[in-house]
């Protein structure tokens, strides 16, 4: 049983209470303990390490772009923030990019998506059929109008060693990971202050994070908070293929499908489109059916040389998907000041946990977003009606 007083506890050790944890312990004017509290410390039911591990700055809100430039530039930067005794983490990042493809009806989003990316620092180039004919000579565009391609800071990497990457700054900082569960939250004049453990322990607070992934939820109503968070179940599927892509990206189809290199085969997958089921679920049954009734059929109308693959594996994850608009709820409560947000990041956590860890951080120690205006993502848009749309979701 874990009893103490901590200034910051974050329920979640998953990659965003990491983060959050290592830009506080490496913040010089922060002197405060830290406690972070994670039910399951070998991360085997995390969505982190089941996640296909992307960033990219293609999407439709700058705020969502700026965050992913940042993070891009973090992961580029790694040994300079992440190394503890002299070793490096290996992100095995591969830049090869993002490749969006639109038909004559998203034609014009896509090149909306474009223009905001532009302005907001991105390197993206809009490709017309002919251009992604040559550029990409074994795929089929012929109903085609658009391609918008990454041409920097995109691609993917290990999530797990970025995930333990922070947790091992964190901890070589003084950070305390407890293999523990929060139960239940204590308030008093509008203020956590404490929280209660299943192991019986209490730890109290001057801030709570939460940052509980696909159970951010229960934790927000242990303090009487209303969250639109829920868990949704994504399947990755593994393949082979006997022909070689030469350059391919991660390609979104106009379907919803995507797929991309993974070592000498390639994974893909695919959500919902609007309007089609999405129950909440935090089981990991693979949907094997999936692949072989939807997702063959559209590689293979996509990409010919899909055809002829053999599926090799297969993995279930999850997405905590804000359900009121797909984009993260941020920073504090409007009534509990001392309850911060980092929740509903609906598929983006991974990517966007380096400038959210800092942003949380800044919160904490300076009173206030400082790097990044992250005010749009706050909570008192759900209450207001004012959702901050995603078009952009993958």
């Amino acid at each position: 049983m874990t009893t103490g007083s901590y200034e910051v506890v974050i329920v979640g050790g998953g990659v965003i209470g990491s983060a959050v944890a290592f830009f506080l312990a490496s913040d010089p004017a922060f002197r405060g303990r830290v406690a972070v509290v994670e039910k399951d410390p070998s991360y085997q039911s995390g969505a982190t390490g089941r996640s296909a591990g992307s960033i990219r700055q293609q999407f439709s809100t700058p705020e969502n772009v700026a965050i992913s430039r940042y993070g891009a530039a973090f992961l580029k930067r790694l040994p300079e923030h992440l190394a503890v005794n002299g070793e490096v983490p290996d992100l095995q990042f591969q830049e090869k990019g993002y490749l969006f493809l639109a038909g004559p009806a998203g034609a014009e989003i896509l090149r909306a998506n474009h223009a905001v990316q532009r302005a907001g620092g991105a390197q993206v180039a809009l490709l017309d059929p002919d251009a992604l004919r040559e550029r990409f000579p074994w795929l089929r565009v012929d109903d085609l109008a658009a391609g918008s391609l990454g041409l920097a800071d995109e691609g993917w990497f290990d999530p797990f060693a970025l995930l333990q990457a922070f947790r091992a700054k964190a901890r070589s900082l003084g950070v305390d990971y407890l293999a523990d569960e929060v139960t239940g939250l204590e308030l008093a004049r509008g203020r956590v202050t404490a929280a209660r453990l299943a192991s019986g322990g209490r730890l109290a607070c001057g801030w709570l994070v939460n940052a509980a992934g696909v159970r951010g939820r229960r934790v927000a109503a242990m303090a009487g908070v209303e969250l639109p968070v829920s868990a949704r179940k994504r399947c990755v599927f593994v393949f082979d293929c006997r022909e070689a892509l030469p350059g391919c990206p991660l390609v979104i189809d106009p379907s919803g499908l995507y797929f991309r290199p993974e070592g000498s085969g390639f994974i893909c997958g695919i959500s919902p489109a609007e309007g089609e089921p999405d129950p909440e679920s935090e089981d990991f049954e693979v949907e094997h059916a999936l692949f072989e009734e939807r997702l063959w059929p559209l590689l293979a109308e996509r990409v010919p040389a899909f055809e002829a693959i053999k599926p090799t594996g297969a993995w279930a994850g999850h997405y905590d998907v804000n359900t009121y608009d797909h984009n993260a709820v941020l920073g504090p409560h409007p009534e509990i000041a001392n309850l911060l947000f980092a929740n509903g990041f609906s598929g983006h956590g991974l990517q966007q946990s380096p400038a959210v860890g800092r942003g949380l951080a800044e919160w904490i120690v300076q009173g206030g977003w400082k790097s990044l205006d992250l005010s749009r993502f706050a909570y008192d848009r759900l209450a207001a009606g004012r959702p901050l749309r995603e078009v952009a979701v993958v």
